[in-house]
């Protein structure tokens, strides 16, 4: 088992809610840019495709294990998207703000407000390996018309859980981390993990 592991991820967002989740083993968590890594292309159309793509280049750079997170908003009314394109959905330079403007934009009109957020987590060892481990979240809920709450980041203040009645951006860290997509992902992952120290 390794003692070290590179965040795949410039996103301050991410990197509190994997360094919080994965706090309880003892592995030193550092982000890629303390590293130097530079920005990986994400070409590919599906989530998976591209953490793999980053958790591979993350570990050429860095000689170290690496976790990569692909993550995004799903909607039903658009078909899935933003999906893979939700950090870019208003195009560049990425900004939330204009992400979520744009979402209310094209949301505007539609009743059917069903949307998810969607997670996948991969883990390589090196950056040839041949057995990554992946593991997927889902969080399911509505998009609001309106901003609610000032924590989070991304699409946060939009998205209605709705078994709490609140938006992501009203959750505390600690719920948030239980109930995520990616606090599924990464709880699933930490088993593999767990499975693996035991081999």
């Amino acid at each position: 088992m390794f003692n070290k592991l590179v965040i795949a991820s410039g996103n301050k967002g991410k990197l509190r809610e994997i360094q919080h989740i994965l706090s309880p083993l003892q592995i030193e968590i550092i982000p890629q840019s303390a590293l130097n890594v530079p920005e990986c292309e994400e070409p590919f159309c599906t989530f998976i495709e591209n953490a793999l793509a980053k958790a591979r280049h993350a570990s050429k750079h860095t000689g170290l294990p690496a976790l990569a997170d692909d993550s995004g908003l799903c909607v039903d009314a658009l078909q899935g998207g933003p999906g893979v394109l939700s950090a870019r959905f208003a195009g560049e330079p990425k900004s939330d703000e204009n992400n979520n403007q744009k979402l209310l934009e094209v949301m505007a009109n539609e009743k059917n407000r069903h949307a998810h957020f969607y997670c996948v987590m991969v883990l390589v060892q090196h950056e040839h390996d041949p057995e990554p481990l992946i593991a997927e979240g889902m969080w399911v809920g509505e998009i609001l018309t309106e901003y609610r709450g000032t924590d989070g980041f991304g699409y946060d203040p939009l998205f209605l859980d709705t078994k709490t009645g609140k938006t992501v951006a009203e959750l505390p860290l600690e719920i948030k981390s239980r109930i995520s997509h990616r606090g599924h992902a990464m709880t699933k992952l930490l088993q593999k993990l767990e499975r693996l120290s035991h081999e």
